[in-house]
């Protein structure tokens, strides 16, 4: 996997899975749209973690720095 996420991208991704993550602990949002929601989130985590979306790939996006 080469890496297609910049930091600038990682950073908005972490802070919108806190931000659920808040939602979520302060029962903002609940039932279905948790889960949802909930699974967004750590979906970034993740991706965010491991620098690569798959997403990017068949898109061809990259946010990384050009060497």
């Amino acid at each position: 996997m080469k890496k297609n996420m910049g930091t600038t991208d990682k950073i908005i991704r972490i802070s919108i899975a806190i931000l659920i993550g808040v939602l979520y602990y302060t029962e903002t949002i609940s039932g279905t749209t948790a889960l949802v929601l909930g699974l967004f989130a750590v979906i970034f985590a993740i991706t965010s973690l491991v620098s690569f979306c798959p997403l990017y790939l068949p898109l061809g996006i990259s946010t990384c720095k050009k060497k």
